[in-house]
């Protein structure tokens, strides 16, 4: 299965300077996010920190390139 990562789905704002920012409220949702799937893989014994940081690094490339196409 190929999801679309959750945080390339996030909205971006232009700050006043031009660069894109989330909002605070969806920073918040998005750390949320991430500890309710560190739970939900404590439970499972396929998984380890290794693979949750494997699946944070691939939202953070998400979210990098949402950012670069944003800021072209």
């Amino acid at each position: 299965m190929n999801e679309t990562p959750a945080s390339g789905r996030i909205p971006l704002r232009p700050g006043s300077d031009g660069r894109p920012y989330i909002e605070a409220e969806l920073v918040v949702d998005l750390l949320r996010a991430m500890a309710r799937t560190h739970r939900n893989l404590a439970d499972d014994p396929d998984c380890d920190l290794l693979t949750a940081a494997a699946a944070i690094d691939q939202e953070a490339d998400a979210l990098s390139v949402n950012v670069m196409l944003h800021t072209r």
